[in-house]
């Protein structure tokens, strides 16, 4: 078996296991983690745990998600294809790409210079030509390409950045965990039922890296 026949073959155990085995079946959802190769997304001396259930370390203090995470991301902002969605959190571009797999078009925002710089190339060489990525500060959001018809936010707020809020179109879903900057934060589910009203749901305990901005962690 050479390499790539063999990471086709974690992937598809990962899927199984990692995402159907826990109750994650939406098809476009499933579809795209099937699809999106994450061993294109680590470092070169991780390649190995690409598949593993876990967060990997991309260097700067941040990490790759675990794949599970991702997938439960995807999956909270119902997206069924044609969507235009905000990534905060770029990181290595993994989320970004599975996200792409699905929506329309990916607008990424990455705090760290190098690691945007990174994702961008290795996005484009994945053929992710839909998905564009800046360096900035993610907790402000995108607003000349909003309203977005999802919001993902893989970094942990102390609040929820009400500038994401008010970039969110009515009826869509933005998911970002909420707490403590250094313990277990909440995933929560900000739903926009109104142009004031906003529905909040939790989702579980998740761990992330602090969310640093003007509207996040200082």
């Amino acid at each position: 078996m050479n390499q790539h026949q063999d990471f086709a073959s974690r992937r598809a155990w990962m899927v199984e296991n990692q995402i159907l085995g826990r109750g994650i079946t939406a098809a476009p959802v499933v579809t795209a983690m099937r699809r999106v190769p994450r061993e294109k997304f680590v470092s070169p001396s991780l390649i190995d745990e690409a598949y593993d259930d876990g967060p990997l370390p991309i260097g700067f203090g941040q990490t790759i998600s675990q794949p599970y995470i991702v997938a439960l991301m995807a999956d909270a902002m119902d997206l069924t294809g044609g969507e235009v969605v905000l990534d905060i959190g770029t990181g290595s571009g993994y989320a970004a790409a599975v996200i792409a797999s699905i929506a329309a078009r990916v607008f990424s925002i990455e705090r760290v210079p190098e690691l945007a710089e990174s994702a961008a190339q290795t996005l484009a060489a994945e053929g992710y030509d839909h998905v564009v990525v800046r360096c900035g500060d993610g907790t402000l959001g995108w607003p000349e390409q909003a309203p977005f018809d999802g919001i993902c936010v893989a970094a942990g707020a102390p609040v929820v950045p009400e500038a994401l809020k008010q970039q969110l179109r009515v009826g869509c879903h933005l998911v970002i965990p909420v707490g403590s900057a250094h313990t277990v934060q909440r995933l929560r589910r900000i739903t926009r039922l109104s142009e004031t009203e906003f529905r909040d749901q939790s989702l579980g305990d998740v761990r992330f890296v602090p969310l640093l901005g003007e509207q996040g962690w200082s």
